[in-house]
This record gives structure tokens, C-alpha cells and sequence, in this order.
């Protein structure tokens, strides 16, 4: 089917091609040949005038008007499947769905966790994915590759929806037998104790702020990029760790932990939820979002 000249099932192929700015990976995304993604990618260049993917060394790069064509050619394929491909009826417990989240193993942990359980007993067919978070988290929901952020409200887009689902405070986390920390613990003590931090690649944690108020006076003992692993490192030791107080809280009912106010006050920390402004009228996406919202409403009243 042609509009304006332009045949529509090769959106599919720019699309493909534009994330991907490789034929070869981008013929086994589309389950086509080789050559037929390449004459794709020809008329495709030939309807634009534009050579879309040029080489660059050993890789092809983008174009400035493949650039301008990324988000227009994701925006319009997102629409097409929110407002002719879904049913418009939802019904939960008939809904096959896949729901992609980016969020931390804290955020899945201390804030997901419950809400999604809730959600599966009505909606036993909806599929719920985590990535971890990785770069721009934007990224992935401007290429619609995940349906959610659920992230500290810092790190999201100023270009789509968000709500707030709670904030959280820190704390610090040692061993129940930790003798240093017996009668609490004050700045003095917070600074000669090994630490456990969490520090993420290329995205910054609680650790950031820590780092800029106390630079290398702390001892840094395990570094680590989950903060599941955290209390697993303090437990029979003398180090400690600055944590959210919802995770630490879930761990101490499971583990001999002493949950300590830090020797001085560190920022809360804001989580929120954010979408995709294209798919803010999504039936399922729209049921999902609203339980989540409500569930964290209901722990504030």
C-alpha cells in the first residue's frame, strides 16, 4: 500500500534500519534476506532523496535527515499500533501483554514488587520485563522499546508524563552484632568504617552526593552495581552502607541488620513513574499505570 508515494510497509524497515544503522542486523530483526532489507533500504533512500546511512569507518552512521526521521517514523508506528491494531475494549483478564520496565533492583524490590503481584492476580496473562537502567533512560521509551520508567524523578524526560510514587530516605545499614555501631553512630565513626557503595555505570546513585560531601574521607571497601547485594556484604562484618530505607527495612526482616540515621542529613530520594505521551490513552498500558499510582496512594493514606 502506497501513500503519497510512499510504500507504508517500508516504515517498518526504516524504522528498523534507523535504530539499528546496520543491514545485516537489521535483516534478521525484519526475518528478511540480506539483499531484500538492502533494496529496502534503497527505495527507501530513493523516496527521500537522502542517502539515510553512510558509512563511517567500519560502522554506518546516520544522516542529518535520518536523525530528524528517528523520532517522527517511531512516533508514527507507535500510533498506528495504540489506535488501530489494540482492541479499544480491555479486559484484564483477558489481556496477553508484555509490560517493559527500566528500573533498579531497589525500585523492583522496594516499590514494584507488591503493586505487580497485585496486578497479576487480575491480569494473569500480562508478562512484566525489568532492564536495568543503562545510559540515557530515556532512550528506550523514545524508541519504544520499554512502556515504563520507574526511576528516581531526576533522571526522567521533561518530554513525557510522569507521577510521583513515593519518597524514600537513607539510612545506614550494619551487621546486628556490629559493636562500633552499638550505641549509634556519628560522624566520626561513619567516616573510619569500611563502606559498601553502589555506583552504576555512567548513572549515578545516592553515592554521588555522598562522594561530593565527603570526597575520600570515607573508606571504600566493596563497590558494587546492585543494591540487592548490599546487605549480603555487611552481614559478619564491620563495614556499613548507606541504603533507601524501604529496601533496608525488607532486608532487616530477613537478615541480623542494625538500621542506623545517618550521622547528618542526606537528600530523600523522589521515585516516579513516566510513560510515553503516545500511549497515554493505551487501554492496558493505562490500567497498569493507574494500579501502580493507586497502590502507592493507598500507602499514604
Amino acid at each position: 500500500m502506497r501513500f503519497r508515494g510512499l510504500d507504508l510497509n517500508l516504515l517498518v524497515a526504516l524504522d528498523v534500519l534507523l535504530r539499528l544503522c546496520n543491514v545485516s542486523l537489521a535483516a534478521d530483526k525484519l526475518h528478511l534476506s540480506q539483499s531484500a532489507t538492502s533494496g529496502a533500504l534503497g527505495r527507501l533512500r530513493l523516496y527521500f532523496e537522502d542517502e539515510l546511512l553512510v558509512p563511517s569507518g567500519r560502522k554506518m552512521t546516520l544522516t542529518p535527515r535520518a536523525r530528524e526521521l528517528v523520532p517522527a517514523v517511531q512516533n508514527a508506528l507507535m500510533l498506528v499500533d495504540r489506535t488501530i491494531l489494540q482492541r479499544p475494549d480491555f479486559s484484564p483478564q483477558e489481556a496477553e501483554r508484555t509490560i517493559r520496565f527500566i528500573a533498579s533492583d531497589y525500585m523492583m524490590i522496594a516499590g514494584l514488587a507488591e503493586p505487580l503481584h497485585i496486578i497479576q492476580k487480575q491480569a494473569p496473562n500480562i508478562l512484566f520485563a525489568q532492564q536495568s537502567p543503562r545510559g540515557e533512560p530515556s532512550t528506550p521509551l523514545e524508541q519504544g522499546n520499554v512502556e515504563f520508567l520507574a526511576m528516581p524523578s531526576i533522571y526522567l524526560s521533561h518530554d513525557h508524563p510522569s507521577h510521583e510514587l513515593f519518597t524514600d530516605d537513607h539510612v545506614v545499614v550494619a551487621w546486628e552484632d556490629n559493636d562500633a555501631v552499638r550505641d549509634g553512630i556519628d560522624m566520626d565513626t561513619f567516616l573510619a568504617l569500611r563502606h559498601v557503595t553502589v555506583i552504576f555505570d555512567r548513572m549515578p546513585s545516592y553515592e554521588a552526593w555522598i562522594l561530593q560531601h565527603f570526597g575520600n574521607h570515607r573508606i571504600m571497601d566493596v563497590v558494587v552495581d546492585s543494591f540487592a547485594t548490599v546487605p549480603f556484604l555487611i552481614v559478619g562484618t564491620k563495614r556499613i552502607a548507606v541504603m533507601h530505607k524501604r529496601a533496608a527495612s525488607i532486608y532487616q526482616k530477613m537478615m541480623p541488620l542494625r538500621i542506623l540515621p545517618p550521622p547528618c542529613p542526606i537528600p530523600p530520594l523522589t521515585v516516579s513513574l513516566q510513560w510515553h505521551r503516545n500511549n497515554e490513552d493505551d487501554p492496558c498500558e493505562g490500567w497498569v499505570r493507574g494500579r501502580i499510582i493507586q497502590h502507592f496512594q493507598n500507602q499514604q493514606v
